[in-house]
This record gives structure tokens, C-alpha cells and sequence, in this order.
């Protein structure tokens, strides 16, 4: 083995042992507190989870600086396998419903967990209109955007680059929490008629982004691409 070899697994050991040690359990704690206060509807602040985890807060702040990182992080938490999703058909169609498969199941499980980064970011929002968010950083959301391009992927270079974005956009209104907000507390759906309306209005707007292109002479090969 040579030396740089060497000190990479030498480096890589002591990180192995250091995310299984004192500070990853103290990490792993916070996450495992803040998703709980989170699954209950509440919204909380570093000091709140450090006070649950009884943690100091100078220990918690040194985890997570700000609210927003530690509602990120449990965001993160909450969508686990969804961000590592791939799918392996080479039909565009049918890797949305895939897609949707894997993650609209985990997004209700969690729903009381997003809903709660939701108001967050809406917070943040009011604040930052009135003027008094300050120098509070913001939570970063936007999963969503690189997941869906990766599910129409097929698609890429057979729609027109523009027509390819929009329909990436149109499907981020049915995807994510806000699709539970709509069709469950608004219009009193339950999870299987959600997911029913979610997946048919996903492949609606597929089929309708390649038929479009197809009729105005764009898109060679689309059709192969939604079947």
C-alpha cells in the first residue's frame, strides 16, 4: 500500500470511529429529539432541543448553528431513501410514478415533520417582507427540483430545453407535502385517493408535455420515452 494510500485509510478509520463516538451520539441524540418535538407540530429552536436532549447549548449550537440547519437536518432525516432514489427504467412515465411510489408513502409518515419546516419557511418569509429576519439564516429547501429532473430524465434532449423545465416544474406542485395539504386537509381525501390523484396527475402532465412537443414537430423519439 503506498503512503498516501495509507493515510487515506488511516483518515478514513478515525472518521468511522468519530461518527460512532461520544460527538455522533450527541448529534444523533438532538435528531432523534428535534424529530419527535417535530412529529408533534412543533417548530423548535436549538435551545428547545438542547433543553428536551438535556444538552448544554453551547454543545447544541456547536451540532447545529441555527434553526434553520437543525430543522435541515431533520428534513433530511425525515426523507432518508428518497434522496438517494434512482430508477433504472428508460421510460419517462413510468420513473415519475416510481418516484412517486417511493416517496409519497415516507413524505405522510413524515408529514407532521415537513409541515413543520413549512411554517418555518413561511415564517422566515413574513419576517424577511417585514424587515426583521436579520442576519437569521434561511432554510434551503428544493429536493424536490433535482429528483423530478432526475425521474423525466428520459426526456432530456427529446423535449425543448424550456419545455423540459416546465413540466419539471408543473410535477413539483403535486410532489412533496403541499400535495397533503391540498388533497387531504383541504379536500378530505384519504392516503390511497391521494396518492391516486397525485400519480394521475403526474402522468397527465408527462403525457401532455410529449404529446405538445410532438405536435408542434419538436422532440424526435419522444414517444419512445412515454409509453
Amino acid at each position: 500500500m503506498d503512503v498516501s494510500r495509507q493515510q487515506a485509510t488511516v483518515q478514513d478509520d478515525a472518521s468511522e470511529r468519530a461518527e460512532r463516538g461520544p460527538r455522533a451520539r450527541t448529534k444523533r441524540l438532538m435528531l432523534e429529539t428535534a424529530t419527535r418535538l417535530m412529529q408533534a407540530g412543533v417548530t423548535p429552536s436549538v435551545s428547545e432541543v438542547a433543553e428536551a436532549a438535556q444538552v448544554s447549548r453551547a454543545t447544541a449550537y456547536r451540532y447545529f448553528p441555527s434553526q434553520a440547519a437543525l430543522v435541515q437536518a431533520v428534513v433530511n432525516e425525515g426523507l432518508g431513501p428518497i434522496l438517494t432514489w434512482q430508477s433504472t427504467s428508460p421510460d419517462a412515465g413510468r420513473r415519475v410514478a416510481e418516484l412517486f411510489d417511493t416517496a409519497m408513502p415516507r413524505i405522510e409518515a413524515f408529514e407532521a415533520t415537513f409541515k413543520a419546516a413549512l411554517k418555518l419557511s413561511l415564517d422566515q418569509w413574513a419576517r424577511r417582507q417585514a424587515g426583521t429576519l436579520g442576519g437569521e439564516p434561511a432554510l434551503t429547501r428544493g429536493h424536490r427540483v433535482d429528483l423530478l429532473k432526475e425521474a423525466i430524465a428520459p426526456l432530456k434532449g427529446r423535449l425543448p430545453p424550456r419545455d423540459f423545465k416546465r413540466l419539471a416544474q408543473a410535477l413539483s406542485l403535486i410532489f412533496g407535502v403541499e400535495v397533503l395539504i391540498v388533497l387531504k386537509d383541504i379536500w378530505g381525501l384519504d392516503s390511497r385517493k391521494t396518492m391516486a390523484v397525485a400519480q394521475w396527475a403526474a402522468g397527465a402532465l408527462v403525457r401532455a408535455a410529449v404529446a405538445e412537443s410532438i405536435d408542434e414537430g419538436g422532440g424526435v423519439g419522444s414517444r419512445t420515452a412515454v409509453k
